[in-house]
């Protein structure tokens, strides 16, 4: 093992608690760190100089596509030799999955990603109990690869506008699915470019003339041992993107192409023989895959955003710059309390974010358990919160993966840093599975019905607070607190929704119709829902650590009440403004909290180095110049620019070519 940089080293030595426990509480227990270990040395064996050679950023979009798929079949093939072991089941995948994708040496993503969190948790959401037996086997071996086609060319969040058809011959018993326009073309689904040989397809359902709107069929679009596109298939890859450019995004198009009527997924609505239609119990129950996919994407961008607080804290552990005091040696960047604003706020959302997913995941379980039990109460509160976690989630990521990105000044700006291509990955996630602002609007659409209905109806869960400040109202003082910005952003979450419910009336009782009314409150509405997603993960945050605290040791308790304060302190420092509208906090009172967070921040740097220590993460996961655990910083950025092919002579031949007959005028 190389030297450790020394100024990491003594970071490493002041550190005030014990990094292993954190890093196992982390985990979720002892048995779970030797698990994600296990399953890390696995990932990371390279056996065969498997991820040797030259890095990815110096390659072709087409090699980089190759390259991916290479890496991809060995270490998914590694994942299925797990299952073979009984190392691991389908029903703990997620774990397995979005680790491998969301935190490996597949550093653009992977064109088998969409077959594990899309393909077969759809199958398992929305297929019958023949379907499952039939296609998950396959699927769950990898026999055949799948994605996921919902999103068109012209159409992406109103699901309801897909132009896609699935027209049922009752006469064949087939469906026949067809692309009538260009807008039409499925567009996005990863891995479909050239991985993907199935795909479930999202289409307007048409039987015995009659429109049934949106369902799902599992299409075979290239035959299985030649993987050429099928006939009436049109299937390519959409082109090179700001970031993810291995998942190998596709298009689809098709041209009367049939399926058999068993191809439909027909778990919640089927089509009989004879073609006549039965409607699913309640069109809710497709929530579930959706929910899953946006819980594993709440914990990719915890993964991510926990690779960028590391490399930018060591590296401003090492990194010295100017002086504090004239005559002083130049001090470590980290000392700087911009910087300390800039980037601990990252470190407490990592642990804020998981926290919550946690939660979100144990509530989707539990109300799946009461699914079963015929109890669908809880689902539209599920998907609520579903929505307003997954777009609050990824805008912080992005946003923290930024400043991450700016604190380690043009460093960062290189590709060998590992922040451009992981910002790539966070800011995707604004988009993909459901565009945020759309997201935040369902939830705002639940949470203004269940503001209307807070008096004659007993609110689930994660509403109930907005009866209790409803009835508590105005208090009379602030409290610089956990627990009195808890409340403040309670206050704030039911006076936007309140005020957002009085325009939407007004604007109605004028003569404006409900949607026109929408529309024109939909910026407080997003608002408000965002509002809500902060009460959500403040207030799970804090009483979450409350509980690991009472068996952690006296040290960890206390960086770890630090984090929730430094978490909550800050955000009500963003949300100034609101809290001064819909809370009594006072001149003297915000002075304080600015003090209160400085405060914080100082307390939590000399812990900083071992807060990013503890997110445990390996070097050839981390994959970074500015990151590594020795802090050799300058020596990997030389190393690592010497491996660009310019680099392997040392005059180009473009300078005999053109640049010296254009320096001697003989062009």
């Amino acid at each position: 093992m190389n030297k450790i940089n020394q100024d990491l080293q003594r970071e490493r030595n002041n550190c005030s608690f014990n990094v292993q426990e954190l890093t196992t509480l982390i985990d979720g227990g002892l048995e779970k760190t030797k698990e994600r270990k296990y399953r890390e040395s696995v990932f990371l064996s390279k056996k065969d100089g498997i991820f040797d050679g030259v890095p990815e950023e110096y390659l072709s979009h087409k090699e980089r596509y190759e390259n991916n798929i290479r890496k991809s079949v060995y270490l998914f093939g590694l994942v299925r030799k797990m299952q073979g072991e009984g190392k691991t089941s389908i029903t703990n995948y997620r774990d397995l999955i979005g680790g491998l994708l969301g935190s490996s040496v597949l550093r653009d993503g992977s064109s088998l990603g969409l077959h594990y969190i899309m393909f077969m948790p759809a199958i398992l959401n929305q297929g019958n109990e023949e379907q499952q037996a039939k296609w998950l086997p396959r699927a769950w071996n990898c026999s055949i690869v799948g994605s996921f086609a919902q999103t068109e060319l012209g159409h992406g969040t109103f699901i309801r506008g897909l132009e896609t058809t699935a027209t049922y011959d009752a006469s064949t018993r087939e469906f026949v699915l067809h692309s009538p326009t260009l807008t039409s073309y499925k567009w996005w689904p990863g891995g479909l470019g050239h991985t993907a040989n199935y795909c479930i397809v999202v289409a307007q359902l048409y039987t015995k003339g009659v429109c049934h709107g949106i369902h799902s069929f599992i299409v075979q679009v290239r035959d299985e041992e030649t993987h050429m596109p099928l006939p009436g298939i049109k299937v390519g890859e959409i082109g090179a993107k700001l970031g993810l450019n291995a998942v190998n995004n596709g298009f689809l198009g098709f041209d009367s192409v049939r399926i058999p009527r068993s191809h439909m997924l027909m778990k919640h609505a089927q089509v009989l023989e004879d073609g006549t239609y039965v409607k699913s119990r309640n069109s809710k129950l497709n929530y579930g895959a959706m929910v899953f996919v946006r819980v594993v994407i709440v914990f990719d961008m915890v993964n991510y955003l926990s690779k960028a607080v590391t490399i930018a804290v060591r590296f401003s552990a090492v990194r010295r710059q100017s002086q504090l005091k004239a005559g002083q040696p130049e001090c470590q960047i980290l000392d700087y309390v911009t910087q300390q604003h800039k980037l601990f706020i990252g470190i407490a959302a990592c642990h804020a974010l998981r926290i919550t997913a946690d939660k979100l995941w144990n509530t989707f379980n539990d109300i799946n358990d009461e699914l079963v039990g015929g109890n669908l109460e809880r689902l539209p509160e599920l998907h609520a919160l579903a929505c307003c976690l997954k777009a609050v989630t990824t805008a912080d990521a992005a946003a923290y993966v930024e400043r991450c990105r700016l604190a380690c000044g043009g460093h960062g700006y290189m590709m060998s840093s590992n922040l451009p291509l992981t910002y790539g990955q966070v800011t995707a996630a604004c988009t993909y599975e459901g565009e945020n602002t759309v997201l935040l609007l369902q939830t705002a659409r639940f949470l203004v019905k269940t503001y209307q209905q807070k008096d004659t109806k007993k609110l689930t869960p994660t509403v109930a607070y907005l009866k209790t400040a409803a009835a508590n109202g105005f208090c009379d003082t602030w409290s610089n607190t956990v627990e009195g910005v808890i409340n403040g952003f309670q206050l704030v979450a039911l006076r936007k929704i309140s005020h957002c419910v009085e325009c939407m009336t007004k604007r109605v009782n004028s003569g404006m119709s409900f949607e026109d009314a929408w529309n024109m409150t939909s910026v407080q509405l997003v608002a408000a829902a965002e509002a809500h997603c902060r009460v959500i993960v403040i207030s799970t945050f804090f009483e979450e650590i409350r509980e690991l605290a009472k068996t952690a040791s006296a040290e960890l308790k206390e960086i770890l009440y630090q984090l929730v304060d430094l978490y909550s302190v800050y955000w009500a420092l963003e949300k100034l403004s609101d809290l001064l509208l819909y809370t009594p906090i006072t001149h003297k009172d915000v002075e304080q909290m600015r003090l209160w967070y400085e405060e914080t921040l100082t307390k939590i740097r000399p812990n900083a180095v071992g807060l990013v220590d503890a997110f445990d993460i390996r070097d050839d996961i981390l994959q970074s110049t500015l990151g590594s655990y020795d802090g050799r910083v300058y020596e990997r950025l030389m190393e690592e620019a010497m491996k660009s092919p310019l680099n392997a002579e040392p005059v180009n031949e473009t300078f005999h070519k053109y640049l010296k007959p254009f320096m001697q005028g003989k062009l």
